[in-house]
């Protein structure tokens, strides 16, 4: 089995926008999203991999193969294309919230956006909740 590479790193949060982020936009949607999160969670933004911000991390085994690791709770990366938002467990509470989180583009394991002003960060916050609650039943080593 190979190793998992998306882990927990100790790279800067706040150098890696600067650098990644590819417009001003992005970049101040990122530190906005980090300032989101950070206060939801009460977590602090650490790097997952080369280009996640994570908060918070469970440990999951996979049901259907031997596969286990640590991934964060919640976060994003401010990809070229549009940010990704890593919050969403496709739960029917998760679901129904996408009617209303606005402009979005879904993923097979996340939410892309061009920019925070699309979506309402109300409902992102209540994903953000849904999903940890989720976890938290289901990997009971949240942290």
């Amino acid at each position: 089995m190979s190793a998992i590479k998306t882990t927990a790193t100790s790279a800067n949060v706040e150098d890696f926008i600067n650098f990644f982020a590819d417009t001003a936009q992005k970049k101040k949607d990122s530190f906005e999203l980090v300032k989101i999160m950070q206060e939801y969670t009460g977590q602090k933004p650490k790097m997952w991999g080369p280009s996640i911000i994570g908060f918070g991390s469970y440990h999951y085994k996979s049901d259907r193969s031997r596969q286990e690791g640590d991934w964060p709770l919640v976060g994003f990366s401010p990809r070229k294309a549009a940010i990704s938002l890593y919050v969403y467990m496709g739960t029917p509470e998760n679901e129904a919230l996408l009617s209303e989180l606005g402009k979005f583009k879904m993923g097979k394991g996340c939410i892309y956006v061009k920019k925070l002003t699309d979506i309402n960060v109300e409902v992102l916050k209540s994903m953000m909740g849904e999903t940890i609650r989720r976890l938290r039943e289901k990997f009971p080593e949240v942290i």
